[in-house]
């Protein structure tokens, strides 16, 4: 094949093309189908070009053509950042704002099951006796609950529970999908831990060291849970009612806004993290006073609540969902 001759045939096409691709932004129907077929050709063209090996400079020079009609074609997608920014302005405070009455459901529940434990371990003598001998018992008011904020360098101990509560609630939304039953296990393990904590601690007239240095760091980081596992419940209840939709694509909808609270949550227990390893694990060591933690604490979940009933709000009203937006149109290449 002379590559000359078939330079000058198809030059035309290739200067047409450059032209569409500088003017994308301004095509009319007609232009949009021409630009399509020209890139289908030309990709054509460069593997022609590419084959015979006569001109590399030709390669280079169609390539770089070839390359900008794709992006012309298949659309610019927004830069990495300007991705990030959306998914926490719109996406995940959208979605934690649809499924609320789920996590403020479970948020409830839990506390109730929390509750009850406490003062169940904490009015029964008996229960205390089951749980432990006496000096452990003691050992765990006097030094064991305080210092787990403290045995661990600070920054170690924030990565520690961090890593360790995203695995929570990681787990509390993937349960969701054999009907929210593991979900539900997760959410009553995580209730009746709590409940028996804080009921030997009050028991034993420590009530205040208890709430004093789980509640800075807990009330951010307990709400993250409750949301994971009110999204799990969700998912399950999806499985069981899809309502008008099929099974199948009520549950694909649903999964992915899942897939969105999950990584949202990450970024919500690192905060929580860095709280319970910076400030309570001072608090427990004297070195801030409890009220100046829970301040802080008290802060952190005032903003995440402002956070998920404005910006989410706004974002669900305004159409939001959490699942995938409409795929750019893309063209199968010949």
């Amino acid at each position: 094949m002379d590559i000359d001759v078939f330079a000058a045939a198809h030059a035309p096409e290739w200067k047409r093309l450059d032209d569409l691709v500088r003017r994308r932004r301004s095509l009319d129907g007609e232009e949009i189908d021409e630009l399509v077929d020209l890139y289908q050709r030309v990709s054509t063209h460069l593997s022609v070009v590419r084959s015979s090996g006569q001109d590399p400079a030709l390669v280079g020079r169609l390539s770089a053509l070839v390359a900008r009609a794709r992006s012309a074609v298949t659309g610019a997608h927004a830069s990495a950042w300007r991705d990030v920014g959306g998914f926490f302005t719109r996406v995940f405070p959208a979605v934690l704002y649809r499924l609320r009455w789920w996590w403020i459901g479970t948020t409830a529940g839990t506390l109730v099951v929390a509750g009850a434990t406490a003062a169940w371990v904490a009015a029964n003598p008996d229960v205390l006796h089951a749980l432990g001998t006496p000096e452990f018992i003691a050992r765990y008011v006097d030094y064991e609950f305080a210092n787990y904020y403290m045995e661990n360098p600070r920054g170690s101990f924030a990565a520690q529970v961090w890593t360790n509560n995203a695995w929570v609630a990681a787990q509390a939304i993937i349960f969701g999908v054999a009907f929210g039953l593991p979900t539900l296990a997760v959410l009553l393990m995580n209730a009746v831990n709590v409940g028996v904590g804080a009921g030997i601690m009050i028991a034993h007239g420590q009530g205040d060291v208890f709430f004093g240095l789980i509640l800075p760091h807990g009330m951010l980081e307990l709400t993250a849970v409750f949301v994971a596992g009110g999204v799990g419940l969700k998912l399950g209840w999806t499985i069981i009612a899809p309502g008008d939709r099929t099974r199948v694509r009520a549950l694909g909808e649903e999964a992915r806004a899942a897939i969105a609270v999950a990584l949202g949550l990450v970024v919500v227990l690192f905060v929580s993290g860095l709280i319970e390893g910076l400030v309570t694990g001072n608090a427990a060591a004297g070195h801030i006073p409890v009220p100046v933690a829970l301040g802080i604490g008290g802060l952190a979940e005032l903003l995440f609540l402002v956070y998920v009933f404005t910006v989410g709000k706004k974002a669900y009203q305004e159409g939001e969902t959490g699942d995938i937006e409409n795929a750019p149109q893309a063209v199968p290449v010949a």
